[in-house]
């Protein structure tokens, strides 16, 4: 028996827009499927552990770990798409420099967007709890101060200076765009946020080529 594929998700998580990019890029019939915050059973049940993505193979199995996902789909039919990652120091370095201010930027705003994730007061309420923690200060507080975490963040764009764009390489995607697009795609939620001439265009056409789309439209 064959079951249809789908793909449990948040809509926020960075890791689950990577299966989302492959997905939207080679047109998979995928459903996506998405899950409550706080409903952690659902993800144990599934792959016994705390994790989303987890995608339902044609079997009927359930798999999880984002890379491992993106490169089930990419073979799938024997077509992969992907080109090999070249870049991948100079993204973690970014994304290791960027982490302080860009996760006291979109956690506040995860919650008053009204993601499907987020669709009950105890999805929320699980959420604020976990990532105040991590964060040490209060969504409120850390919301308040948006354009000191911003001017912290922008010193970071430099370091995407030489990224190479999909109109670069017959706009084709590589690994590279599976760990870098998800972080700045989700940075569009944040209202007034500047992004370099070059960002912008990344972030249309890796959108044009995936059809995940950005928050620009609902920033805060």
């Amino acid at each position: 028996m064959e079951y249809p594929m789908k793909l449990f998700i948040f809509d926020h998580c960075p890791y689950c827009v990577r299966a989302m990019m492959v997905t939207g890029l080679k047109q998979l019939d995928v459903e996506w499927v998405y899950l409550q915050n706080q409903d952690v059973q659902a993800r144990l049940g599934k792959v016994g552990a705390n994790l989303v993505p987890i995608l339902q193979k044609p079997d009927g199995s359930y798999m999880a770990e984002s890379l491992d996902i993106v490169a089930f789909l990419d073979k799938l039919e024997g077509a992969p798409v992907l080109l090999p990652a070249t870049q991948q120091e100079v993204i973690q370095n970014y994304l290791k420099e960027s982490s302080y201010s860009t996760s006291r930027l979109l956690f506040p705003r995860n919650v008053r967007l009204g993601l499907p994730e987020f669709s009950s007061a105890e999805a929320i309420d699980w959420f604020t709890q976990n990532k105040t923690a991590l964060i040490g200060m209060s969504f409120e507080d850390a919301f308040a101060n948006t354009q000191t975490y911003l001017q912290g963040l922008y010193q970071c764009w430099s370091m995407l200076d030489d990224v190479i764009l999909p109109s670069a390489r017959d706009n084709q995607l590589s690994y590279d765009d599976i760990i870098l697009f998800p972080g700045l795609r989700n940075l569009t939620m944040v209202k007034g946020i500047t992004f370099s001439p070059r960002m912008v265009k990344y972030l249309e056409e890796v959108t044009s080529l995936t059809k995940v789309q950005c928050y620009t439209n609902i920033a805060v």
